[in-house]
């Protein structure tokens, strides 16, 4: 059955387990016709599983799915997806040499073995005709700018017929234009009951600009929701973490900068396929200051971290780190007290197999007190400076020589930051230290980050989160196809004005 409207939704008394494990216990949810519904949780609430379940990818252990007011069974995703529903993933699904229509015409389930393309393209430039937005169908994806292959990937789902949408973060890749009007876009077509959307995010600038109503989930129940107007911020984060204090924000101390810490001088370097990646970067960054650096994803950022800590090679230009040339040698992070949070801490600054408590010494094992004359390392020693910092960071670990690979994405984070901040930072670089991290996990690190900052570190914080580079901050910059393009304060701009520099309209 295809949907020729915007369906409703509910999900009752669904369970899940995985052996002993209960990812979800009698969760609910309702969402209405031509609604636009947010799905809200902590990482681990059971957010995915929800909806894994409903769209057939998993099998609920207990637990009904009522489509449009009639009860059904999905064994698979095929089976979801003929029901009418579609999924648009946070990272793009698309064939990036071909063409829109080549997209668009080859996801079908049925595709001719000779394809009639002119009758193909009529029939796709009918169907654009119908939609409130358009691609251009003969352009290739990979020629799109990132709005362009959000709203190609949102078109893909309509094209194949389904008008209930689930949403997974579809705007971590965004400028704030884009995401607006994508989300804008959405929002108009739920209205005139052409679609009903359910979306999962972090972001409750998204929530109160376009949602109707929300269903909380914590540790895999449903503990509450209700229509947007009626819940405040405070009422929706207070849901998600139940009465767990949240680590207050710190507070920005009030004395002037000091003296440049990190200084970037015409930094050029070529990315993995030998093109241009970094071009004559320039900027700096003082002790007592966070520097941000805003921009899509894919401008350069990945490789200016990269440089910074020594995984990628410079082409030209010169980094200096408290007056000395610096070259990201290990000895030399650790002279001159250079700490570094690089993005996807598990593959970038951790070894999976390790404990925790031998990643949390990879920065100090071959000093004192670890290290006892020539190649003796105190695994005792380790472990008890690993039990303090655990602590101290509320890194959540069976024990500290669990696998690291077995902790969940915060709490690997935590670890890292343990190991890269329990000590004095002259120099702090931060990549996306909040990708994908829960609420609760995401103030701890932004306390941790501007606490470092008030110590007198020099902080680079690369991030692709707007919002937190704006509360954050006490100077941003906006990288653009690899060169930064603008620079202010985010006291003196707004969020759009940074989003139009992000596009490449400085």
């Amino acid at each position: 059955m295809t949907l020729a409207a915007a369906p409703s939704l509910e999900v009752i008394g669904m369970t899940m387990r995985f052996g002993a494990f209960t990812a979800l216990e009698d969760a609910a949810m309702r969402v209405e016709p031509g609604s636009f519904h947010a799905l809200l949780g902590e990482n681990g609430a059971g957010k995915s599983t929800l909806v894994k379940c409903v769209i057939g990818y998993q099998k609920p252990s207990t637990g009904d799915i009522v489509l449009n007011e009639k009860q059904v069974t999905f064994n698979s995703t095929r089976e979801a997806h003929a029901a009418g529903i579609g999924m648009v993933y946070q990272h793009f699904t698309l064939v990036q040499n071909m063409t829109v229509a080549e997209n668009l015409v080859l996801v079908r389930d049925k595709v001719p073995t000779i394809v009639d393309w002119k009758a193909e393209i009529k029939a796709l430039e009918q169907f654009m005709d119908s939609m409130p937005f358009r691609v251009p169908l003969n352009q290739p994806v990979h020629t799109l700018a990132a709005g362009e292959k959000q709203r190609l990937e949102i078109l893909k789902q309509l094209y194949l017929g389904r008008r209930l949408l689930f949403l997974d973060e579809p705007t971590s890749v965004l400028t704030p234009d884009e995401a607006n009007q994508v989300l804008g876009l959405l929002h108009e077509m739920t209205r005139k009951q052409q679609l009903t959307v359910l979306i999962i995010t972090h972001r409750f600038r998204e929530v109160t600009a376009f949602c109707d109503a929300v269903t909380v989930l914590r540790r895999g129940k449903t503990v509450g929701g209700g229509k947007v107007k009626d819940l405040s911020i405070d009422a929706m984060s207070k849901l998600m973490v139940g009465e767990e204090p949240l680590r207050s924000p710190v507070p920005r101390g009030a004395a002037e900068r000091g003296k440049p810490r990190l200084v970037i001088e015409k930094l050029s370097a070529s990315d993995d396929a030998g093109m241009d990646a970094l071009r004559d970067v320039s900027l700096s960054v003082h002790s007592g200051e966070i520097v941000g650096v805003a921009g899509v994803s894919g401008n350069g950022q990945s490789e200016l971290v990269e440089v910074l800590c020594g995984q990628r090679h410079k082409s030209a230009g010169s980094v200096k780190v408290s007056g000395v040339t610096y070259s990201a040698a290990r000895s030399q992070m650790q002279k001159l007290k250079v700490h570094v949070l690089p993005e996807l801490p598990l593959t970038n600054a951790c070894v999976p197999n390790m404990s925790v408590s031998e990643n949390i010494a990879l920065r100090k094992f071959d000093q004192p007190p670890v290290k006892r004359g020539g190649w003796f390392v105190s695994m005792r020693a380790i472990r008890e400076k690993a039990q303090l910092l655990i602590q101290r960071f509320g890194i959540k670990t069976p024990s500290p020589g669990t696998p690291i690979r077995n902790l969940s994405g915060g709490n690997i984070q935590r670890a890292v930051l343990a190991r890269e901040l329990s000590e004095p930072a002259d120099v702090l670089v931060a990549a996306n230290p909040c990708f994908g991290l829960d609420f609760a996990a995401s103030a701890d690190v932004r306390a941790e980050i501007v606490d470092a900052r008030n110590r007198g570190a020099a902080v680079l914080l690369i991030s692709e989160d707007l919002d937190e580079l704006m509360e954050l901050a006490d100077r941003l910059c906006v990288m653009f196809e690899g060169s930064v393009v603008h620079e202010t304060r985010p006291s003196l701009t707004d969020v759009a004005a940074i989003g139009r520099c992000m596009a490449g309209h400085a």
